[in-house]
């Protein structure tokens, strides 16, 4: 594949601007600088540098996110600004798009991507792809409480329990609980329906994959699709 063309695919721009990008000395592949915009290059696995940041080529991209308080899961927020503003440019560019969402004031782990049958497979309801959350909350929970959420409670536009995969108290006030499904606001309305109230609410884990623990809020990575 020519180097115009890789550089185009990963978000870098027209492939005017990413002829561009080479032929001014931007670009470096192996560490030497690559002139030649037309130069073919294997794109599996290949490793190269733009402006001085490196970027691995990736047929379709996959990131996970470590989203912080006060921003929108939306490529239109209304209130907040949006997660995209936390990646780079090439990603925007490529059109990466939340997998599933979480709420402005919860945090954690979000998945991203621009292959779209990754999002269908992991947000489609009959996958049952669970969810590990934490949450902090305002009263002490009993006993009764946590049985409740693995028994089912009715939420008021639902007349079907809905139910916990797994609900654990990690002490009196941190609920860590694994959800299969993605209804608004589901987690703090599970809550509320037995009597408590969410104060803090942070994703911990999607499907298999953890949070990495490196990543501080705002930063993100690369991770592979079969890793989750």
């Amino acid at each position: 594949m020519q180097l115009q063309q890789i550089l185009f695919s990963q978000g870098f721009g027209t492939r005017h601007e990413c002829a561009g990008l080479a032929v001014q000395g931007r670009v470096r592949v192996g560490g030497q600088a690559a002139l030649d915009p037309f130069a073919e290059y294997e794109p599996d696995g290949l490793q190269f540098e733009v402006d001085g940041v490196p970027w691995p080529y990736q047929g379709q991209a996959l990131v996970a996110l470590h989203k912080p308080v006060g921003y929108e899961c939306s490529t239109k927020p209304k209130h907040h600004p949006s997660v995209l503003s936390l990646l780079p440019g090439p990603l925007r560019v490529r059109g990466v798009q939340p997998v599933g969402r979480l709420d402005e004031d919860t945090t954690g782990l979000l998945l991203l991507t621009d292959d779209g049958s990754l999002i269908h497979r992991w947000t489609h309801p009959k996958k049952k792809v669970a969810k590990v959350y934490e949450a902090t909350l305002k009263h002490p929970m009993e006993e009764a409480a946590r049985l409740q959420l693995l028994q089912g409670v009715v939420l008021h536009d639902d007349p079907q329990p809905l139910q916990a995969e797994a609900a654990e108290l990690i002490d009196s006030t941190h609920l860590r609980i694994t959800l299969t499904g993605g209804r608004y606001h589901q987690v703090k309305r599970m809550v509320a329906a037995v009597g408590n109230r969410v104060e803090g609410l942070h994703r911990s884990q999607f499907g298999r994959l953890a949070l990495p623990a490196h990543l501080q809020p705002g930063e993100w990575c690369w991770i592979n699709a079969t890793s989750v």
